[in-house]
């Protein structure tokens, strides 16, 4: 972080998102024209609405994302009757990464959500302390910046248990997933808690994949299945098709066909708790 706190009051814009670069570009010669046909300075601004020059440059610019309570000052400050505030859930939308967003939207429509994860945990179970520690670990590096937008863009997903109508959501997790003690023992510790937590929502069900099983019908790779309300669905497997996701009937076929395999090769969701609990335990 700057020294003027500009990274605490804004998000990065990602650079392979161009129509929300543009939506960003947008705001800022909006707002730069508003202060200017106010006759204000952006020193004059900065010191209005609490914040330093070198983020209204930059909002200006296009180069920052602002966070909400930016909007709310500067919609005073200037006299835009609203006009500014009502840009938040746009500019909100546009800080998670360009993938995550389409994800996040086929999730938040479908009514059926499984997964079979073998080497991470699955998005909608982390916590932002494991998530970070996650994208930290990235070779090569991620900048600061990536870091943050990578986290809030998987946090962001688990607004899929708020949804009203909530969906149906599988999910088997290999072993050695929990085992793994990404991030330090505590980061490990409350991400088992919240696994725990999520266990028990009536339209999640969590099961594990033991070591012990030698052979299983997941040891090709993950799944990823989705399925909507008007019956299509959209599905990913790394061992299938050449990972590339696939919406034909008889290709996701096959991907329901394995994928509940891996549900009767693994832990009961009873078994899988007992499991979870007993490793919370060894710390």
């Amino acid at each position: 972080m700057d020294s003027d706190g500009v990274e605490e009051h804004s998000w990065a814009v990602d650079p392979e998102d161009e129509q929300g670069a543009a939506l960003v570009a947008a705001f800022g010669r909006q707002m730069r024209s508003r202060r200017e046909a106010m006759g204000l300075r952006v020193a004059q601004l900065a010191r209005r609405i609490g914040y330093s020059e070198d983020l209204v440059y930059k909002v200006e610019s296009g180069k920052r994302i602002p966070k909400p309570e930016y909007l709310d000052e500067v919609d005073e400050a200037l006299k835009a009757g609203g006009l500014i505030k009502a840009m938040k859930d746009d500019l909100l939308g546009v800080r998670y990464p360009k993938k995550v967003r389409a994800l996040a939207k086929l999730e938040a429509k479908a009514v059926e959500i499984c997964g079979y994860r073998t080497h991470n945990l699955h998005g909608l179970l982390q916590t932002d302390e494991h998530a970070r520690a996650l994208f930290e670990m990235q070779q090569p590096a991620y900048s600061e910046e990536e870091v943050e937008r990578g986290v809030a863009g998987r946090m962001a997903r688990r607004s899929v248990f708020e949804r009203t109508s909530s969906p149906t959501i599988s999910i088997v997790q290999e072993e050695a997933t929990l085992r793994r003690r990404i991030g330090a023992t505590m980061v490990w510790r409350r991400q088992l808690e919240r696994i725990l937590e999520l266990m028990q929502l009536r339209h999640l069900v969590l099961q594990v994949m033991p070591l012990n099983c030698e052979s299983h019908a997941g040891m090709t790779g993950g799944i990823e299945l989705l399925k909507f309300a008007d019956g299509t669905a959209v599905g990913r497997s790394e061992g299938a098709f050449n990972g590339r996701p696939v919406s034909d009937r008889k290709q996701l076929q096959i991907l329901e066909l394995r994928y509940g395999m891996i549900r009767s090769q693994a832990l009961t969701p009873r078994e899988s708790r007992v499991f979870i609990e007993h490793l919370l335990g060894e710390t």
